[in-house]
């Protein structure tokens, strides 16, 4: 496997994520046209996607689920972490050809990202980090804003070559959450997982990590304000996998509202 980002090498990090889906065949067609990963193996109603030969991306086929609804707790979207800048350009130059509708692109500082969403309206993030000795801190926490991601400049990273899928090297960088209550979700995320707060939007978005990253976990409730426990006959986020190098055995935890949370333990 190719080198892994800093993302990846902190003492907690993203591993996969689950999604139960209405239309499993489909949803999987997308990930592999779209955003670029390859099936790594099927079987008992579940197919298993990533880049290189890390898993990244579950999904459950589940025909009877309800649609997911972006009022109750559930996923924002999974960010996709490219490993190089020249690579998110490459997925950029393939989404235009291709005619992908792209919901976003914005300049975080730390990161460039471009949003989409996939037929079930899953949120996807697809960025690549800056170099984190380049990332500025105000009182202890990054800067991070959301900028007008400057497009033409990025498709000049480009150069030579194009894209092929995602490569190795590719890993969920983040997750970012719908929940009910920002502050109950730092509260919960700081005790049951140790992750330690990077920033806040005002008090309805916060962002935490492990070993300095820049987030790990985004929790907002800009559409889910006041959300109780997710339905879990919705369609939408199954589990977020975490690996955890302080762990010595499998748990699953769940967050205040039924988000399943698997933590396995870490190299």
């Amino acid at each position: 496997m190719a080198e892994l980002p800093f993302s990846a090498t902190t003492p907690v990090s993203v591993a996969a994520v689950g999604l139960r889906s209405r239309n499993a065949e489909e949803l999987a067609r997308f990930y592999r046209d779209a955003v670029g990963l390859q099936e790594l193996s099927r079987g008992e109603g579940a197919m298993v996607l990533g880049a290189g030969e890390r898993p990244l991306l579950t999904i459950e086929a589940d025909p009877a689920a309800k649609p997911d609804d972006a009022r109750e707790a559930g996923l924002f979207h999974t960010a996709f972490l490219l490993p190089s800048r020249a690579a998110l350009a490459h997925w950029l130059r393939h989404a235009i050809e291709r005619g992908i509708e792209i919901d976003g692109a914005s300049d975080h500082l730390v990161s460039e990202a471009i949003y989409l969403s996939d037929p079930e309206g899953n949120g996807i993030e697809i960025y690549a980090d800056r170099p984190r000795e380049g990332w500025a801190w105000e009182n202890g926490n990054v800067a991070m804003k959301t900028l007008r991601l400057n497009v033409d400049d990025l498709l000049l990273a480009a150069g030579e070559g194009g894209w092929s899928g995602a490569p190795d090297g590719t890993v969920v960088g983040h997750v970012h959450l719908r929940v009910g209550d920002p502050t109950e979700a730092e509260r919960w995320w700081h005790e049951a997982v140790g992750l330690d707060t990077m920033a806040r939007y005002g008090p309805s978005a916060v962002f935490l990590a492990s070993g300095g990253y820049h987030h790990h976990i985004g929790a907002n409730s800009w559409h889910s304000a006041g959300a109780r426990r997710r339905d879990p006959a919705r369609a939408g986020l199954s589990w977020v996998s975490l690996s955890d190098t302080r762990a010595d055995r499998e748990s699953r935890l769940e967050d205040p509202w039924g988000i399943v949370i698997r933590i396995a333990p870490g190299r």
